[in-house]
């Protein structure tokens, strides 16, 4: 294997292959980055057996292919080196067996690499369910959604977040059981499926999509697939039925308060100023007079502000709640305005956008004493 190639294009190529590896994988060939160089283009292949990702970098890409061949080089050392190269230009080359050569104008490392042949192989072959949609509309689902999945793994199904297909429509749903997300999105496809994809894939997906482009996904029986910008993405799902949130969602509400998305982030901030992580509950006490937003912390103080720039519409109500699960829902809004809509002190409460009901969330009331 010898080629030469621009450093940024192998920087940006490798920045998003690294992704998928895990340095404490079972597997030590799978802690590296396999190279590819093939008659026209470089795949860079990274994985961790549960999300794969690969990269293509073309002949006429600023790639200069001067002999065919492939190697499997440590993904932590080979970025560093990369990105730390001062050069414009770096040029590779196996020189001795397995031992590879980076070379950049004034720079030259030696760095041991393992025969690819030992890399396990990968189906990324395109089948299943197939449908289009635009990757930035993924991208700002997967950011709407992902933080209502749970970190813990006793319940390894809510880790993931439930994409769901059916009549022309997509559901997207996340949730920890003290909260909810979820989407809706119209789609051109009239596709059917029903599938948990793990979060964290999820994640890693959304910082390599950076343009307004259209994604291609290939849902199968254990795998699903994207393929946008010379990308492949594979994640496994998560095994086992994702539980049925749609008797969680309230459908009548006797008590309504508007008010505007920035204003009430910066006021749960502010209120929250007294709490810390093992309790950071905040108190909204709502009637037509006024709303109060406020929170005690016994060995600290208290404070409470008048949220004046609010409508609140209903009978008097007092609710507490999380400050960080409802700061979080606000947050996925994108519009100047919200409504949260409430049957009860100890019910669930539900957050959406003013004049848009495609994204909702909802968050569970604490109780205080």
């Amino acid at each position: 294997m010898h080629f030469k190639i621009k450093r940024i294009k192998l920087l940006n190529a490798l920045a998003k292959a690294t992704r998928a590896v895990s340095v404490r994988s079972p597997l030590p060939v799978l802690t590296g980055i396999k190279f590819d160089l093939q008659a026209h283009q470089l795949i860079l292949t990274g994985s961790d057996s549960d999300i794969t990702i690969q990269t293509i970098i073309d002949e006429d890409d600023d790639l200069v292919i001067l002999k065919e061949g492939a190697v499997v080089l440590n993904s932590r050392y080979i970025f560093d080196i990369v990105r730390k190269i001062n050069s414009d230009d770096i040029e590779i080359e196996i020189i001795d067996g397995l031992l590879t050569r980076i070379k950049g104008s004034q720079i030259e490392y030696s760095l041991n690499g393992t025969d690819a042949i030992e890399y396990p192989r990968i189906d990324l072959s395109k089948t299943g369910t197939h449908f289009i949609m635009n990757a930035l509309v993924l991208k700002d689902i997967i950011g709407e959604t992902k933080f209502a999945a749970s970190d813990k793994e006793t319940r390894p199904i809510l880790t993931g977040i439930n994409f769901k297909a059916h009549d022309h429509v997509l559901e997207v749903v996340a949730t920890d059981s003290y909260r909810l997300a979820k989407k809706i999105i119209s789609i051109d496809e009239d596709v059917t499926f029903n599938i948990t994809i793990p979060k964290l894939s999820l994640d890693e997906i959304s910082k390599i999509i950076e343009k307004d482009e259209l994604i291609e996904l290939y849902v199968s029986e254990r795998k699903v697939l994207f393929v946008f910008d010379k990308n492949i993405i594979q994640t496994r799902l998560i095994d086992g039925s994702y539980p049925d949130t749609a008797r969680l969602i309230p459908l009548e509400f006797d008590y309504e308060l508007d008010i505007n998305r920035a204003d009430l982030l910066n006021a749960i901030d502010r209120v929250s100023l007294l709490l810390n992580e093992q309790n950071n509950i905040v108190k909204l006490d709502m009637s037509n007079e006024q709303v109060i937003l406020s929170s005690y912390q016994q060995e600290i103080g208290s404070v409470e502000e008048n949220l004046a720039s609010s409508f609140y519409k209903g009978e008097p109500l007092t609710i507490s709640f999380s400050c960080k699960y409802a700061s979080d829902a606000i947050k996925s809004f994108s519009g100047d305005k919200i409504k949260i809509l409430f049957t009860g002190e100890m019910k669930p409460f539900i957050v959406k956008d003013f004049d848009s009901d495609e994204l909702l969330q909802l968050v569970l009331p604490v109780r205080t004493y």
